[in-house]
Order: structure tokens, then C-alpha cells, then sequence
């Protein structure tokens, strides 16, 4: 179909020699011209290679530990429910990619979709409410329904990479959202906490892009790095990790080898 009979298709367009027209239309024109050879353009994965495979656990808590040396440590304890069994392995011939998905919190039946059921089923799994993916350089080590041990893939004293979604604010001022200073209480001020300025009138006329303004806060995805495991206790099935994670009690948690560039992770 020519340039020609698609514009006059389309009501209210009409037609005019290339040679007629303006300078900014003869532009268009060319583009219009060119683009329409262009092929389609394939979806790249943009997604993050992982030091090694990983488990989900749930947050549980903080406490105090105590180490043989008397010195006290604040950990977050992680418990984990029925689950880390790997559902899929994905490879490069059949996927594009090399990533093994993993299964979380044994669920019923009836809380889950068909569609999922037969996902699980195909790998011969039990009904599990969440599915992550961990993409690897290689995945021969795994297949479907294989269980994944905690105390088998980490050992006290490693160093792991916890991510998961923190505590959610709700919508907030300017004080506590980005930690502003108020202005005066007393001495006849008139603006105590509210935002103030947030740019100039004339020029250029308009709010910046990422100005620091009042907004929704927290309950967002976030990731610690290279936090130390301080216990695994396999009689409670809980794991003790230095330092503090993102989320209140319950919420589900991502647990991977920490990232070191050089080291467990290539450069490139």
C-alpha cells in the first residue's frame, strides 16, 4: 500500500507531492519513508545474574544473640515455611536464558488458579503461593522438584544479599519523607511544617523532575547487601543474620550468596 492511498484513507488527510512540502514536512517524510522498512525489534532480558541460587524465607523478627565471646550481636531471625522446591529450570535453548524457579509457602488448592496448578503439577510440585527466579550461569545442578536446604547451600559466617519489600508509610510530608527541617514555632512564623518553595516562577517556570516533595512512602522493593549469617539453628529451622531487612514481621524475604564483583561474579 503506497504513502498515497494511506493518507487518504485516513479522513480529514490529504495529499501533496514530496517537492510541495515545507522543510519540517519533507523531514517527516523521509522518516515515515525509512521507518517502514525497519524490522520489529526483539525483547532483550535485562535481568541481574545471581552469585548462585538462592531460598525465600519469612521474616520472623529482631532479637539480641550472644556470641562465645560475650559480645552481643542484633540479628534478624528468618524462618521458613514448606517450600524451596524448584518448579522450573529454565536453559538457553528453550528459553533464551539460564534461571531456575523456585516455590514458596505451601498453600490449598483452591487459593490458586488453574493455570498455576498445571504449572506446578507439570513439575510434579506441591501447590506453593509465591515463585521467584534465580538466573544463573549454569543450572545443570537442578531439576524439578528438587529441594533446596538452606544449611546446605549457606554455612555460618557468609555473607548474603536480603531483599524484600519494606514497611509502607502511606502518604507523607516532606519532614519525615526526606528528613527537611521545619521552620520556626514561635516569633510570628507562618510556616512551620509545610514544603515551601519548590522553584522559581518565570524561569523557568515549571517544577523540576525529581523534586523532593510530599509523597507515597515505603512499600517498596529494597535490597541489603552483604549482611553476615550469625547462626543457623536446623532444630527451629531458623537462620540469625546480623544487622537489620526490609519488611515487618511476615513479610517474605529473598535470600542470595552476596555479589562480589571478581569474585563470585564476573566483570564483564
Amino acid at each position: 500500500m503506497s504513502i498515497m492511498s494511506i493518507c487518504t484513507a485516513i479522513s480529514g488527510c490529504y495529499w501533496r507531492s514530496p517537492d510541495l512540502l515545507s522543510n519540517r514536512e519533507s523531514k517527516s517524510f523521509l522518516k515515515l519513508k525509512a521507518g517502514s522498512s525497519r524490522r520489529p525489534r526483539r525483547a532483550v532480558v535485562t535481568m541481574s545474574m545471581e552469585a548462585g541460587v538462592g531460598v525465600m524465607g519469612t521474616k520472623l523478627g529482631m532479637m539480641s544473640y550472644f556470641q562465645a565471646n560475650g559480645e552481643v550481636v542484633p540479628v534478624t531471625v528468618v524462618g521458613f515455611k514448606e517450600g524451596n522446591i524448584v518448579t522450573q529450570v529454565k536453559t538457553e535453548a528453550t528459553d533464551g536464558y539460564s534461571a531456575v524457579q523456585v516455590g514458596y509457602q505451601r498453600v490449598r488448592e483452591r487459593k490458586l488458579t488453574k493455570p498455576e496448578m498445571g504449572h506446578l503439577q507439570k513439575a510434579g510440585a506441591i501447590s506453593m503461593r509465591h515463585l521467584q527466579e534465580f538466573r544463573l550461569l549454569s543450572v545443570d545442578a537442578f531439576q524439578p522438584n528438587q529441594r533446596l536446604v538452606f544449611d546446605q547451600i549457606f554455612q555460618e559466617g557468609d555473607l548474603v544479599d536480603v531483599s524484600g519489600t519494606t514497611i509502607g508509610k502511606g502518604f507523607q510530608g516532606g519532614i519525615k519523607r526526606h528528613n527537611f527541617k521545619r521552620g520556626l514555632m514561635t516569633h510570628g512564623s507562618k510556616s512551620h511544617r509545610q514544603l515551601g518553595s519548590i522553584g522559581a516562577g518565570t524561569t523557568p517556570g515549571r517544577v523540576y523532575k525529581g523534586k523532593k516533595m510530599p509523597g507515597r512512602m515505603g512499600g517498596t522493593k529494597r535490597k541489603i547487601r552483604k549482611l553476615k549469617i550469625v547462626k543457623i539453628d536446623k532444630d527451629l529451622n531458623v537462620v540469625m543474620i546480623k544487622g537489620a531487612v526490609p519488611g515487618k514481621p511476615g513479610n517474605l524475604l529473598r535470600i542470595t550468596p552476596a555479589k562480589i564483583v571478581g569474585k563470585n561474579i564476573p566483570k564483564s
